[in-house]
């Protein structure tokens, strides 16, 4: 992957939009009923983008780990200020239990992740981490999934 094709991956959250009159044919309504609907879906908030769905492992990032993270009292935000510069850091949850918080970080390798991780204890704020690596993914599932509940399995032909 090239500077280009970065570019191009990045740019496509912004420029990908599905055609109206699709949209429109695909839920049985007209076109200016579905671009209305559209409309106060983004504004309200329920719709934050369209864009294309990356595969991490096609960037080249094979290893996702959860670290449970113990802070220090009253480092919460700036931690979360620290975590959200580091870009293999893709979600951070402020949680109940063990840790205070739990992140979601992507890494190319072991190694990486190893990195990865000795910089967030390189924080004075940080007392422990605990990480879980990931090994298969058996569910993934979007937002969505809550209007359309679980897609029914299919039995594979003979």
């Amino acid at each position: 992957m090239d500077e280009i094709d970065r570019k191009l991956l990045a740019l496509l959250p912004e420029v990908t939009r599905p055609s109206m009159v699709e949209l429109a044919r695909r839920a049985g309504v007209a076109r200016g009923t579905a671009q209305a609907r559209i409309d106060r879906l983004i504004e309200t908030g329920v719709i934050d983008g369209f864009g294309a769905k990356l595969h991490l492992d096609g960037l080249g990032y094979v290893v996702t780990a959860f670290v449970s993270m113990e802070i220090s009292q009253g480092s919460g935000s700036n931690i979360v200020s620290a975590l959200e510069n580091i870009p293999e850091v893709l979600e951070v949850h402020k949680a109940t239990g063990s840790g205070d918080l739990l992140v979601r970080v992507v890494a190319r390798s072991n190694a990486h992740l190893h990195d990865l991780i000795e910089s967030l204890l390189a924080h004075d704020a940080v007392l422990r981490t605990q990480t879980t690596l990931i090994l298969h993914t058996a569910v993934q599932r979007g937002p969505d999934s809550v209007l359309t509940g679980p897609k029914k399995a299919t039995k594979p032909a003979r």
